[in-house]
């Protein structure tokens, strides 16, 4: 049994929050590639996972208009089945891009604070690239099957509530899910990690490596108030479909405030999009320098001598995150 909605509250909603999105994140994300491919030299490991995270962000942003399209047209698709698959792909794709890379970010953060003589630390910018392209194709090999969905003339929908169990759907449900908890699982470990080494060090309460924790906490405040609440509404969602519990004239009423919180909460993954560029410039102090002189805005102050040699190398790692 298929359920079919209204939409009314989506129509309201989404169409504001999704246009908020597109220039917000065609203005971040744009401004942080421009500096990334014309000011930001030489290139660091760091700096190739910033990239493509900037690049993901990009992406998904391009592909927006077309969903804040469809629900100004009142959930009407008027572009094609192709290119609604292609919409898709693009949204799936670089959404589980973007949470890759930021576990990618975590975890070379924990690395370079917990373990700072690993040869890691040290690969060059080639190499770098090869594990971001790796982590490009276990994406895309994640979220092709999106092109195996068939639509029907004007709906354009990865998601579908129905009652009977369908194969694609099933598989595109735990691929969402999974792209948000091992990532979540990844940077929560790091994070925690990053925390207990400092404190066992004695270096938690050095002035700059608390706002440097600080900002961590606030990474990871962003990645689940982002990503988290469409996953429980995913969750509740195979939940009541699943269990069998009510009839068919029941479901589907019992299931539109669901539907309407999941197509809401998916466009609050989109924010992610908007807020990395808050990560890029908070990431490497070149990248802060280089934004506030070409935004001309005074440059900061020098920074004071740090005490001890392991001081100074906890600072500069945790400075880059």
């Amino acid at each position: 049994m298929l359920c079919h909605f209204n939409g009314t509250l989506l129509i309201s909603v989404l169409p504001p929050l999704l246009v908020t999105e597109i220039v917000l994140g065609i203005l971040g994300n744009g401004f942080a590639l421009w500096v990334f491919l014309i000011h930001l030299k030489p290139w660091k490991s760091s700096t190739v996972i910033l990239f493509n995270l900037a690049a993901a962000d990009f992406l998904l942003i391009m592909a927006l208009p077309f969903r804040a399209s469809y629900y100004m047209s009142g959930l009407s698709w008027m572009f094609g089945g192709a290119l609604c698959n292609i919409c898709l792909f693009m949204l799936a794709m670089n959404r589980t891009g973007s949470t890759f890379f930021l576990m990618a970010i975590a975890v070379d953060r924990y690395m370079r604070v917990v373990h700072p003589h690993h040869p890691i630390n040290s690969i060059s910018v080639s190499k770098a690239m090869f594990g971001a392209l790796a982590i490009w194709l276990v994406t895309i090999s994640m979220t092709a099957h999106i092109f195996t969905l068939k639509h029907d003339m004007t709906h354009c929908e990865s998601f579908r509530i129905d009652t009977e169990p369908n194969h694609n759907l099933n598989w595109h449900k735990i691929e969402f899910l999974f792209s948000f908890y091992f990532p979540l699982f990844v940077i929560l470990y790091c994070t925690f990690n990053i925390i207990s080494h400092l404190r066992e060090r004695k270096l938690a309460q050095h002035a700059k490596i608390k706002k440097a924790l600080c900002f961590i906490t606030l990474v990871v405040v962003v990645f689940i108030t982002c990503f988290l609440p469409s996953n429980i509404v995913l969750l509740l969602i195979w939940f009541k479909t699943s269990r069998g519990t009510l009839s068919e004239s029941e479901i589907c009423p019992a299931m539109e405030d669901l539907n309407s919180g999941f197509y809401i909460s998916i466009s609050l993954t989109y924010l992610n999009s908007v807020l990395d560029p808050v990560v890029y410039y908070f990431s490497t102090p070149a990248f802060k320098n280089i934004c506030r002189k070409v935004l001309h805005l005074p440059q900061a102050e020098p920074t004071e001598t740090t005490e001890g040699k392991t001081r100074e190398t906890g600072s500069q790692s945790l400075s880059q995150l």
